[in-house]
């Protein structure tokens, strides 16, 4: 096969969309919904995973699914180091240079509350639309299926192909505790990748391919605020003890300002790039009113702001604050005229990708801590995954990827960060500086990852698959 040739030279569009569109109904659906049946939870939210069995059944199911489909060459090894969650890898040898690292995790978020009727995290629905509904189907239980469906296609052509390595961590939900030991004992079965693929991300609409192109950095953040050491009755205490979360409202000003949530510290923010700045007024344009829209605010309810682009930027670059969780209020029917000792507060801060997870904390507790209102004791425990943000996209990817997005969706590509984060990404990102990455994935409008409700939308992620194969077979076509 002539390297050089153009890359018009490849296999048909057509051809690729009809045989893989079979093929998810065929042998990925099928495999894909008992998946979602299984509560394998991530580590964070099941201590007992490893004797609940279910994380062993999830594995299982993927890496025998795996080798059921003969990729030409493939070996697959389940990796299960100590008392780690295990890693499912998946070797496939290629005809030239250059290697492709493929990511996925097969871990989950909790049930959460408010499925609609019919509908359950366990309980895989597909409706009319083509929406599987179902905990972990989008998030992120279709990447290890999807993977290896494109370079099987390419494969079933003889389409020229790099080395292929599809990696599936099962503690991804958790922060990737156990990937950085993964990466360094298995680096040599890693290689050197020149090209990353990560199917664990999201898309603007389900009109076109999108890239991710950076990801908020995240620190959790327990507050507890002391003023009693033991709970008193209000009528004799109001109006002489403090109340502690009226010290904890004292502080989230000195955080937030309470009228926009704009956060203050100037510690927490980040130069936007200019090239990010126009990713997000292009994305911003194709999106419009669907960037708030496709939240379910309640009537009358508000955004932060009035243009779409500036909410992009707000949710890809600039820190956010989000009150999670609280502990120290009893429930309503138990709630008596108490002047309560302690309280503690659970905040989830988004921050800018550049901006260091330690400089945050160090900020967290200047700010917190120094000082507290009316003398109180305030304490704050903290820790966090760093942000991330691509490196300058290389002609032929930037090339490949808008090819396929014409191809397979009849739109351009679109290039945008995302408020969340993907801890693996910054971990690849610094121990393999020289690769390129092709961030995508199918958590788009309504998908509702980690929430109640949470779908793959089936027609979209078959035109997914068919543009991450079209990516891979440019990487193969390239010089290298």
């Amino acid at each position: 096969m002539d390297k050089s040739a153009p890359l018009a030279q490849t296999l048909s569009g057509a051809t690729l969309e009809q045989e893989l569109d079979a093929y998810w109904e065929r042998e990925i659906l099928p495999t894909l919904t008992e998946y979602i049946r299984i509560p394998n939870l991530s580590p964070a939210f099941d201590k007992e995973w490893a004797a609940h069995g279910h994380m062993a059944r999830a594995v299982e199911m993927v890496s025998d699914w795996i080798r059921r489909q003969q990729v030409p060459g493939c070996t697959v090894k389940v990796l299960r180091d100590g008392a780690r969650t295990p890693v499912v890898l998946a070797d496939i040898p290629g005809e030239g240079s250059g290697t492709v690292l493929m990511y996925g995790h097969l871990d989950k978020q909790p049930p959460m509350t408010g499925w609609r009727e019919g509908l359950g995290p366990w309980n895989p629905v597909r409706d009319a639309e083509g929406r599987l509904y179902g905990r972990g189907g989008a998030d992120d239980g279709y990447a290890a299926f999807a993977a290896i469906a494109a370079v099987k296609a390419l494969k079933n052509h003889g389409r020229p192909l790099g080395r292929i390595v599809v990696l599936v961590e099962c503690s991804e939900e958790s922060g990737s505790p156990d990937l950085p030991h993964y990466v360094k004992a298995y680096r040599k079965e890693l290689g050197e990748p020149d090209l990353v693929v990560c199917l664990d991300s999201s898309c603007g609409n389900y009109q076109q391919l999108w890239s991710t192109t950076s990801l908020r950095g995240l620190v959790g953040v327990t507050v507890k605020v002391e003023v009693l050491s033991e709970g008193v009755h209000s009528g004799m205490a109001g109006g002489i003890v403090p109340n502690p979360f009226l010290v904890f409202r004292q502080l989230m000003d000195r955080l937030e300002d309470p009228k926009t949530g704009v956060l203050l510290p100037p510690e927490l923010h980040a130069e936007i790039p200019p090239a990010r700045v126009v990713q997000a007024e292009h994305a911003a344009r194709v999106l419009g009113g669907s960037v708030s829209g496709s939240f379910p605010l309640v009537s009358g309810a508000q955004p932060l702001a009035d243009h779409p682009a500036q909410l992009l930027l707000n949710n890809t670059w600039r820190p956010a604050l989000a009150l999670i969780g609280q502990e120290g209020l009893p429930p309503l029917d138990q709630s008596g005229n108490v002047l309560l000792p302690a309280m503690s507060f659970r905040l989830s801060l988004r921050l800018p990708p550049t901006v260091p997870v330690a400089t945050a904390i160090a900020a967290l507790r200047r700010h917190l801590e120094t000082d507290p209102p009316h003398g109180a004791r305030v304490s704050i425990h903290a820790g966090g995954d760093a942000g991330w943000d691509a490196p300058p996209l290389a002609p032929w990817l930037e090339a490949a990827t808008e090819k396929a997005s014409q191809e397979f969706f009849g739109k351009a590509s679109c290039y945008l960060g995302i408020g969340g984060s993907i801890p693996f990404m910054a971990m690849i990102g610094e121990a393999f500086p020289g690769a390129q990455f092709l961030i995508t994935g199918v958590l788009g409008p309504g998908s509702n990852a980690h929430g109640p409700n949470e779908f793959i939308h089936i027609p979209y992620a078959k035109k997914l698959t068919c543009a991450v194969a079209r990516v891979l077979e440019s990487h193969g076509l390239k010089e290298k």
